[in-house]
């Protein structure tokens, strides 16, 4: 009796001695996780806090440079990625079913869309996200920093390929969308990976002929390096453990939000095609009319 008595409280005690762990896994819609840069200053830091609408209770991370370029170091140069971990970003855990909503301030490269389209490679769902910073950045290690809050919430560990996968495409969307517009580009991502859900077993060659028949029909032209690069990113996507129902489920909030541009891009292609067969009529017409006047 005795000995269990003492052993009783050595387990006490012990558990009083172990550091305390915050546990995540009934995270709860309405739930806030705000991840900041650690290079911010404390001014800076406060600021965005504010600018979040922090309140007390909400879980908040830190994200280094050092993590930035692990995830980042494959796709973009150093510089681009810079020395400080500045971008900061808040997410809000919603009802299962809502959906993707992304909003962004201060984020110069890479748009509302590209997030979007990035996180649901990576497995995130349903959570209104915020990803600012205290001046003007591209944004690119924003995604680092949603990631990590994603996780700390507790819905979902990701894997490490998949989070890597997640950051080649937001970097490659963005990079093509330098040339060909930051809508574009989205378009033809969203388009491209709506067609791999829907066949998942596509072979290379497939997902080759995919690439060429959807930027055909949104008018838009690769150079053999884009196409390349777009062909090796889809295959390993492909070949990934990616739950692709959810994956198109998702994507359709981004379609939605596109569906103008790609109306836009589909009446302008048509009208094209309608005023060249005016121009070559009128052209004929000219030049038959030329003849019998000569």
């Amino acid at each position: 009796m005795k000995k269990q008595i003492i052993v009783g409280w050595l387990l006490l005690l012990f558990s009083f001695a172990l550091p305390a762990q915050i546990s995540y896994a009934d995270a709860q819609p309405g739930d806030v996780i705000i991840t900041l840069g650690e290079n911010l200053t404390p001014e800076q830091q406060e600021a965005i806090k504010q600018e979040m609408g922090y309140q007390e209770g909400d879980t908040i991370v830190t994200v280094s440079n050092a993590e930035e370029h692990k995830y980042l170091g494959q796709y973009i140069s150093k510089a681009q990625i810079g020395s400080k971990a500045i971008s900061s970003a808040k997410i809000t855990l919603k009802e299962a079913g809502s959906g993707l909503n992304v909003e962004t301030k201060n984020i110069s490269w890479v748009t509302e869309d590209m997030y979007s389209n990035s996180l649901i490679t990576a497995g995130v769902k349903d959570a209104d996200i915020y990803v600012t910073a205290p001046f003007e950045v591209s944004g690119t290690a924003g995604l680092t920093g949603i990631l990590k809050a994603y996780e700390v919430s507790g819905e979902k560990v990701i894997p490490e390929e998949q989070k890597q996968i997640a950051n080649e495409e937001m970097v490659k969307t963005a990079q093509l969308g330098e040339r060909i517009g930051a809508d574009a580009a989205t378009a033809l991502f969203t388009r491209i990976k709506e067609e791999i859900a829907n066949n998942p077993n596509l072979t290379d060659e497939q997902v080759s002929a995919l690439i060429d028949r959807i930027a055909a029909e949104l008018g838009i032209q690769l150079t053999d390096a884009e196409k390349q690069g777009l062909i090796d990113l889809f295959n390993k996507m492909k070949n990934m453990n990616i739950d692709w129902n959810q994956v198109k489920n998702d994507l359709v909030y981004v379609s939605e939000r596109l569906q103008d541009f790609m109306k836009d891009e589909r009446t302008q292609g048509i009208m094209k095609n309608i005023i060249d067969g005016l121009i070559a009529f009128l052209n004929w017409l000219k030049g038959l009319f030329g003849a019998a006047e000569a």
